[in-house]
C-alpha cells in the first residue's frame, strides 16, 4: 500500500478520543476480512458491493430523517414555548432575559438519541466500504485536513501529498 500522507515536519499527531475510538473501529472491521460467513461485516467487505453501498444510503436517509425529528421536537417545543408566552403576557410583565422559556419535552432527547444512533450506522458503513478499498483513517483525515485552511487545520494533522489531491473527476 502506497503512504499517500505526512505530517507537516515539527509537529506532533493530535491525540483524540474519537479518533481512537475511529481507530479502534476501523481495526476491528479490517480484522473481520479473516472472519467467515457468520460475520455481517465479512460480508460487507467480500460480497456484493451494492449490499454496503445500499446500507451507506440507507443508513445515511435514516439520519436525515432523524435529523428531522429531532427538529421537528424543537421547533414545536418552541412554538409553544412562544404561544405560552403571548397567553402568560396579558397576565403579567416579563422582563427580556425569561421571555422565552423553552422546555423541551422527552421525546425530544430520544429523538436526539437516536439521531446519534442513526449518525453511528452511517460510520460504520462507510468505514466499511473505505476499507475494502484499503483507505485507511490516516488517508481519510488527511483528505479531511486537506480541506481545512491552515488556520483551520489541526497541528500536526496528517495531510495528503499532493499528487494525491484529487477533486472530483
Amino acid at each position: 500500500m502506497v503512504d499517500k500522507t505526512y505530517i507537516p515536519e515539527g509537529q506532533d499527531a493530535p491525540a483524540s478520543q474519537i479518533g481512537a475510538t475511529l481507530e479502534a473501529l476501523a481495526a476491528t472491521i479490517a480484522s473481520r476480512r479473516d472472519a467467515d460467513e457468520a460475520s455481517y461485516t465479512y460480508r460487507l467487505l467480500t460480497g456484493n458491493v451494492d449490499t454496503v453501498l445500499k446500507k451507506v444510503m440507507e443508513e445515511s436517509g435514516e439520519v436525515a430523517l432523524a435529523a428531522k425529528d429531532v427538529e421537528g421536537w424543537a421547533t414545536s417545543s418552541l412554538a409553544a414555548a412562544v404561544a405560552l408566552q403571548a397567553a402568560s403576557d396579558d397576565s403579567r410583565a416579563e422582563t427580556d432575559a425569561d421571555a422565552l422559556s423553552v422546555q423541551l419535552p422527552p421525546e425530544y432527547g430520544e429523538a436526539v438519541d437516536h439521531l446519534r444512533y442513526e449518525a453511528a450506522d452511517v460510520v460504520y458503513h462507510l468505514l466499511v466500504v473505505l476499507e475494502r478499498y484499503g483507505i485507511g483513517l490516516d488517508e481519510f483525515a488527511a483528505e479531511l485536513n486537506n480541506r481545512m485552511t491552515e488556520r483551520e487545520r489541526p497541528r500536526g494533522g496528517v495531510r495528503l501529498y499532493d499528487e494525491y489531491v484529487r477533486r472530483g473527476k
